[in-house]
């Protein structure tokens, strides 16, 4: 089972026991998150894809490490023909997360 959750306006694919990197989230470590915004579930069989969002379903995260820094991109300006020549450098913060379940509320009714 897995579903493909939006989380800060991306989206991610949640199985249980994945571990996540998402935007830098205002949270401390140890606090557990559910997020609401599931676009698609698949079970074994079945897949629901949502319009725009499937109904009854949540992704439980727990946060493992709130500030952790991606890999570095360099930004390189260059103009031809003029001694213009910039470089800089930049490293995103994420937050780390590892998914404990996917809750299917509809289910469970059935």
């Amino acid at each position: 089972m897995y579903a493909i959750v939006e989380i800060g306006g991306k989206q991610y694919k949640a199985e249980k026991g994945a571990e996540l990197l998402v935007d830098l989230m205002d949270v401390k470590e140890g606090t557990k998150v559910k997020f609401d915004s599931v676009t698609v579930l698949r079970n074994d069989n079945d897949i629901q894809i949502g319009t725009p969002y499937v109904d009854k379903v949540a992704v439980e995260a727990k946060v493992e490490t709130v500030e952790v820094k991606g890999d570095k991109l360099v930004i390189f300006k260059y103009k031809q023909k003029v001694p213009h020549r910039v470089k800089r450098g930049h490293r995103q913060k994420y937050t780390k997360i590892t998914v404990t379940g996917i809750k299917d509320k509809s289910a469970k009714e059935e």
